[in-house]
């Protein structure tokens, strides 16, 4: 089976397309972040501070982001231009955000990409993730990205699953897809381009670009 970037992802939404020239399948990517920023990051405030959120040393924040007060970014992250990083969002080691991006009150970040317009405005947990151009997570949605068993991810579609080799892995969530209020993704969830999730769905597996996906 294969899940190339290019499948869910518009590689041209990014400023960080290197991080996928590599990657077979597209979860790949998540295992590169870290590095990733440890060679390229080059700390920098550039946007709007506004009060006294928490900025750690590894950050590097573009030009026209405004970071509100109550905001904690732990590092090392990458924040685009023209983002609201609002008050009580919580955004944790290894997270690369795009521009025109929202992350929200509530809602915690960790080894993540976003892609340029994604918007994670209430509640949400973004853990081991990737959203792309223009996704959105409604309030409530969670990606969870770690099995109870604790045993490494597998993916599947039509029947089939495929070892992911990753113990944490929450969801690739293509571009344009809309994620409803109070969604569960679980581990390895794979989400296709312009996908509309109903409101209190827990998906399991794969969804296919432009279906509609109710309880």
């Amino acid at each position: 089976m294969n899940f190339k970037p290019e499948d869910y992802l518009d590689l041209s939404q990014t400023e960080h397309v290197t991080l996928f020239e590599n990657a077979r399948q597209v979860w790949e990517v998540l295992s590169q972040i870290e590095v990733y920023l440890k060679f390229r990051l080059k700390p920098q405030v550039q946007g709007q501070v506004i009060g006294k959120p928490f900025i750690g040393d590894r950050v590097f924040i573009g030009e026209g982001t405004i970071i509100e007060p109550g905001a904690y970014i732990a590092g090392p992250a990458w924040i685009g231009r023209n983002c609201k990083i609002r008050h009580g969002a919580y955004i944790r080691e290894n997270v690369i955000v795009g521009d025109n991006s929202i992350l929200g009150n509530s809602c915690e970040f960790k080894n993540c990409v976003m892609f340029n317009g994604a918007e994670v405005p209430h509640f949400s947990y973004v853990g081991d993730s990737v959203l792309g151009y223009k996704a959105h997570l409604s309030a409530g949605v969670v990606l969870s990205n770690l099995r109870l068993d604790q045993k490494n991810i597998k993916v599947h579609r039509d029947g089939q699953s495929l070892d992911t080799g990753l113990r944490k892995f929450g969801a690739i969530v293509g571009d344009q897809a809309q994620v409803g209020c109070n969604c569960v993704l679980n581990p390895g969830s794979l989400i296709g381009r312009g996908a509309h999730i109903y409101p209190g769905v827990v998906v399991t597996g794969s969804v296919e670009s432009g279906a509609v996906v109710k309880v």
